[in-house]
């Protein structure tokens, strides 16, 4: 077993660690409360980085998972945020793996582009939330395509997409076998359905600056061929980018890490209180050496999900797995480099306080961590003894 990093990953890194240096903290707390950074996504973009999963044939990069995960990773592992901008690198997966070949000529090249933006996914709602089986916005056939109703919260870059990818019931609940049967995926034009005055986006103020929304559809018009694969199979086609969803942001929680256990070993070597640096106390140690070892073992663990994922291999469990052990990784480092700047960790000029709010979303999405226990749960008492 080779642990070695490729020089392919290792010049990722350094060019997006150069990037990334052209936005430093002062540029990320400019932003707060609530303004997007369109300066950072717009280098990404010309720079090629949010098209990494898409062919080349399509004009993307043609990478694959493990070397995406690792530019998100050092997006955060440089003090920014890379929430604002990575479902543009993966959720365009629906339709490179179910989509037609019109579909993928018609929208792929200008996602890479940058052209067009796919950064909307509209699946949780306010009564179903991660109950996705019961999500209760429906597509009625219509002539010509379908008419959407209902409503959908959460969808983080609503206002900063032209695209939505949207799970809809076309079959009512009580007319299927399986609840996962009769929901289906489409591509929604956002801009003409919000200018036709039947999409209402309302932002959500929240803990962090992640441009989050609700949105509701009043009769949404979408084009028959706006459906992405069969009609009522949408359930398996968003399964199917879940994976990749959670191998990227177990990176993301990862680049937290590193960045939070820089930040305190650096401050921990320099703050000097009693005579003698506070870094030669053992109570401050402990946490930051901790935290550094979650860090690790959950780095393991991605690359495991990314292998498998690039095998074309069963990754559920693994993919959870790393974003389960990667986010509770990032809250500790968070709260090692809290404890050791002491009172400068609530300043706003050490950037740690944002830093704090942004990693500690990733314990509850985009799925909770006590879900993918009851998962991973259930996954351990099925799998087969091997003693």
């Amino acid at each position: 077993m080779d642990f070695a990093q490729p020089e392919e990953l290792k010049e990722i890194r350094a060019a997006v660690r150069e990037l990334c240096a052209r936005f430093p903290g002062e540029y990320w707390r400019g932003l707060e409360p609530d303004r997007y950074p369109e300066e950072f996504v717009a280098a990404l973009t010309e720079a090629g980085w949010l098209a990494a999963l898409i062919p080349e044939e399509y004009g993307g990069a043609g990478l694959g998972i493990t070397a995406a995960s690792v530019i998100l990773e050092e997006i955060n592992a440089s003090g920014g945020n890379a929430g604002a901008c990575h479902a543009q690198m993966y959720t365009m997966g629906t339709i490179l793996r179910h989509g037609s070949p019109e579909q993928k000529e018609r929208y792929l090249p200008k996602i890479a582009s940058g052209e067009l933006r796919l950064q909307a996914f509209g699946v949780t709602e306010p009564g179903a939330g991660s109950d996705t089986t019961s999500l209760e916005t429906t597509a009625r056939r219509v002539d010509g395509g379908y008419l959407v109703h209902g409503q959908k919260i959460w969808t983080s870059r609503a206002l900063y997409s032209d695209l939505m990818l949207l799970l809809a019931r076309t079959t009512p609940l009580a007319e299927v076998e399986k609840k996962t049967e009769g929901l289906s995926t489409f591509i929604v034009d956002m801009k003409q359905a919000v200018a036709d005055g039947k999409m209402t986006i309302r932002p959500i103020k929240t803990l962090m600056n992640h441009a989050t929304t609700e949105i509701f559809f009043d009769g949404v018009e979408v084009p028959a061929d706006a459906l992405v694969g069969e009609e009522g199979k949408g359930f398996r086609y968003i399964l199917d980018g879940m994976n990749a969803e959670r191998i990227l942001i177990a990176a993301e929680c990862i680049g937290d890490g590193h960045w939070f256990v820089e930040k305190a070993a650096a401050y921990a070597s320099e703050r000097v209180v009693f005579g003698r640096p506070i870094g030669q106390n053992q109570g401050v140690q402990f946490p930051i050496a901790r935290a550094h070892a979650a860090i690790e073992a959950a780095d393991l663990m991605r690359y495991k999900a990314a292998w498998l994922f690039e095998q074309g291999e069963p990754c559920g469990a693994e993919a959870n797995v790393a974003k389960l052990l990667g986010s509770e990784a990032s809250w500790a480092a968070a709260n090692a480099c809290l404890d050791t700047h002491g009172g400068f960790g609530f300043a706003e000029e050490y950037d740690i306080e944002r830093k704090f709010r942004e990693t500690r979303l990733f314990t509850i999405a985009p799925v909770s961590n006590n879900l993918i226990l009851a998962y991973l749960g259930q996954h351990v008492l099925d799998m087969p003894r091997s003693y």
